[in-house]
This record gives C-alpha cells, structure tokens and sequence, in this order.
C-alpha cells in the first residue's frame, strides 16, 4: 500500500460507482466502512459487538471506534498499491484521529483527498431515480434516469447477482433534503480540519456521464 484515496461528496455524488470502477479498471481495493461494520457484527468481533450495541441503543457509532476499525484493516496485508476509502472519515474528529494513525503508523502511505462537486438539486435528481440490489451481499447501485450508464440490463434486475431491486427508504424527498442539509453540515467541518491543516484537497465535477469523471480522476491522478 502506497497510497490512500479518500472521495469527499454528498450522497448520490458517485463516490461508489466512481470506487468500483477504479477497483475494476485500476485494479485498486476498496473498504466500504458500512460493509465492513456489517461483517464485524455478523462476525460478532468485539468491534462488531459495540458497533451493534451502538445502533441498537440509537447512538452514534463513536467516532474512535469506526478509527479503530479502519486501521485494523489497513493494517492487514494488501497487495494493491492504491487503497480508496468509501464513507470515511465522515467528521472532522473521525479525520483528526486517521490523521494521527496515518503518521504514527503508516509512515510513508500518501494521503489524496477528492471533493466530488455537484449541485444539491442534480443530486435530488439523481437520488429520486437510484435503486439498488435487495441482496444485502450485493448492495449494487444502479440508475433508471433516462440515458443513464448505469440503467439495469434487465428491468429492476441486478446485472450481477440476478436479485430483484429496490429504492432504499432514505431515498424519499424530504428525506433526501434532509440528509444533504446534514451532510453539508459535516462537509464543512471535515474541509475546515484540512484547510486547517494545509492539506490540499481536489476537486472533481461529477454532474456528468460517470466514464467521463473516471476519465477526469485518473487524469487528475497523472494515471
């Protein structure tokens, strides 16, 4: 491992579709923090046993935990040269503590933060027409919007794993709005720790065919 990418967006920005394409074409590994949170519970690991605990007792996931966690499998051994982290860190803390571990124990891993920009009502847009397989292994997202690459072969059947699909409940209007109001929250204090810290941040417009943002990225990237 050589070097961590970190895609920073909103939901609906790509930030996993635009991961699995570097996975598939790059041939660099992904961690989603929300698979993995599923695998330690269904494993019940003693991390798995508080994150679970944490959700069913309505609380947060602490943030040194999910840290923990993150490291734990950035320490196990991974032959790919670029690793991407979807879904973390979230908050500014959460970025504070990665930091921390990042130079305590991962000395010479460069660290490339990506800001995904779209606007917030192309990202309505775009949530109100994702639906994404029901098989809880699968998870993969896929577009009904007019014209869209990632429209199913199949109508509301998952390309991969032939599992019927489905609109996730949090992708409701109001609902949608919500969580961009919130998510914006966090953004903004996520940056300001980085600007804080002088730690450049790239910025990449991903309101456009997601071939052509890959495209964009590994340019970006000098790939």
């Amino acid at each position: 491992m050589k070097q961590i990418v970190v895609f920073i967006g909103p939901p609906g920005s790509g930030k996993g579709s635009l991961a699995n394409l570097c996975v598939q074409k790059l041939g660099w590994v992904q961690l989603s923090t929300g698979n993995l949170c599923r695998k330690h519970i269904a494993e019940q690991t003693p991390i798995g046993k508080e994150i679970d605990f944490a959700i069913k007792s309505g609380s947060l996931i602490p943030d040194t935990l999910m840290t923990n966690m993150v490291a734990e499998w950035l320490a196990e051994p991974h032959p790919q040269s670029y690793v991407i982290l979807d879904g973390f860190p979230r908050t500014a803390q959460q970025a504070k503590l990665l930091d921390d571990i990042l130079k305590n124990r991962f000395k010479g891993v460069t660290f490339t933060l990506v800001k995904l920009n779209i606007d917030d009502e192309a990202l309505i847009e775009r949530l109100s027409s994702r639906v994404v397989c029901q098989n809880k292994d699968c998870q993969a997202v896929y577009s009904l919007a007019p014209g869209s690459a990632l429209q199913p072969k199949k109508d509301m059947v998952c390309d991969i794993c032939g599992s019927p699909l489905g609109r996730r409940k949090d992708d409701a209007l109001e609902t949608v709005r919500e969580r961009l109001k919130l998510y914006r929250n966090h953004e903004e204090e996520l940056l300001n720790y980085y600007k804080n810290i002088n730690h450049p941040v790239l910025e990449l417009t991903v309101d456009k065919p997601l071939e052509e943002v890959f495209e964009d990225f590994k340019a970006m990237m000098g790939l």
